[in-house]
């Protein structure tokens, strides 16, 4: 395990990578963000915790949801249903891309990217749109083991309101019936789960939820192995949107990675890490904190492969 000390001294290595960076400005509230925020939290299954920098500055979610709204929907559904309208695969392409939905393949190529976790947004069990949110929200506070987690009511009336392109996805899914219910309730659900305040202390307790498979650190099991397992290996290979390759490379280990900021990541067996910097590089993801990770990983030889 990492003390807090060098922590500490890698967020300052690498804080210069956030000014090369830019925030979101495509959804308002995003763009206010501090660019200069930087912080990490770590933790271990000896009860050991280390962190630096903004470590508890909240922050949005976004598409640091889609695993976890996944497992939620695998247990709701049948895993072969869920996997019959979305694909296992990574897409190389922008995490809002639209062409692919064109193609005979049609149905989204994986849950990590817009259109595939708006789909699996539509599979969450309810009888409204507010009972089905109520019961994400529930289930991310339970494996972050936070109960105080609420969403950012002004983050999801912008993403509602800006939110063009994942609408026209969510119509096209719905001609093509891998959208089954009512699109703008599928919608409405994953424009809250997106806006969900979280920290990177919340998302090391998330990693390490997964990387015990499952179970949180008072020894519930939540989700079955089989699928932690299945979260996992989507988040190696389509977690760091069109990027994740060449994070697999320098850094492997699971992660997955939201424009607010956030990247939630763990290494199976021991840590879960939480990284926050709204500083984004060209494809999305915390420019800082992918560099603070590649430090971490070579430092403590991390890779899983």
């Amino acid at each position: 395990m990492i003390n807090s000390d060098i922590l500490y001294n890698l967020i300052l290595a690498n804080k210069e990578r956030c000014k090369e960076g830019k925030v979101a400005d495509y959804i308002p509230g995003l763009k206010n963000a501090n660019k200069e925020n930087f912080g990490i939290c770590i933790m271990d299954n000896n009860n050991k915790i280390s962190y630096a920098g903004d470590y508890e500055k909240k922050f949005t979610i976004q598409s640091i949801s889609k695993p976890l709204i996944l497992m939620l929907a695998i247990l709701d559904n049948e895993e072969d249903y869920i996997f019959s309208k979305i694909g296992m695969e990574p897409t190389g392409d922008p995490f809002n891309s639209i062409k692919k939905l064109e193609t005979s393949f049609s149905k989204p190529f994986n849950p990590m990217i817009n259109a595939g976790a708006i789909a699996v947004s539509s599979m969450i069990k309810g009888d409204s749109s507010e009972e089905k949110f109520n019961r994400v929200l529930d289930f991310i506070k339970k494996i972050s083991e936070n109960p105080n987690l609420d969403y950012d009511r002004d983050i999801y009336h912008g993403e509602k309101i800006t939110g063009n392109r994942n609408r026209s996805m969510a119509y096209f899914m719905k001609n093509d019936g891998i959208i089954e219910g009512d699109v703008e309730e599928a919608l409405d659900i994953y424009f809250k789960q997106c806006s969900i305040l979280i920290t990177a202390f919340d998302l090391a307790k998330i990693g390490l939820f997964l990387a015990n498979n499952g179970v949180t650190s008072y020894g519930e099991r939540v989700v079955s192995i089989h699928t932690a397992k299945l979260v996992k290996s989507l988040m190696v290979t389509c977690g760091m949107y069109d990027g994740s390759g060449e994070f697999a490379v320098k850094v492997g280990i699971p992660a997955k990675s939201g424009v607010g900021g956030g990247i939630l990541s763990l290494v199976p067996g021991k840590m879960g890490i939480g990284v926050y910097g709204p500083a984004l590089d060209l494809k999305g993801n915390s420019i800082g904190g992918y560099a603070l990770l590649e430090d971490i990983s070579n430092l403590l030889s991390l890779s899983i492969f």
